[in-house]
C-alpha cells in the first residue's frame, strides 16, 4: 500500500486553511508542524522539514496515521499516534541519513 503525496498534500492544505492565520506564522519556510502522541490530551506539537514526506519510515508513519484518524481529525492538525519518544528517535534518524 502506497502513500499518495498529491491526495494528502490536497488535505493538509484544506486543513491549513481552516486554521487561522497566528497558528501558521511560526512554521519557518519549508517545514510543516504535526502532532504526536498517543492520548488525545498529550499530544506535542513538532515542526519538521518538508522532505521528511519523502523518506519511506516517514511514509509509512503517515500511512499508519491515516489508517487510524483519516484526513480530518478534530485537532485539525496532522496527527501521528504514536510515542512521542519514538518519533523522536525516527526523526534524529532522518536527521542523520540528511547530513
Amino acid at each position: 500500500m502506497g502513500i499518495h503525496l498529491p491526495e494528502m498534500a490536497l488535505h493538509a492544505r484544506q486543513i491549513i486553511h481552516r486554521r487561522s492565520p497566528s497558528t501558521i506564522v511560526d512554521v519557518p519556510k519549508g517545514h510543516f508542524a504535526i502532532y504526536v502522541g498517543e492520548e488525545e490530551i498529550k499530544k506535542k506539537r513538532f515542526v519538521v522539514p518538508i522532505s521528511y514526506l519523502k523518506h519511506p519510515l516517514f511514509q509509512e508513519l503517515l500511512s499508519k496515521a491515516a489508517e487510524e484518524f483519516g484526513f480530518d481529525h478534530q485537532m485539525g492538525g496532522l496527527t501521528i499516534p504514536c510515542a512521542e519518544e519514538d518519533f523522536i528517535n525516527l526523526t534524529s534518524r532522518l536527521n542523520s541519513s540528511r547530513s
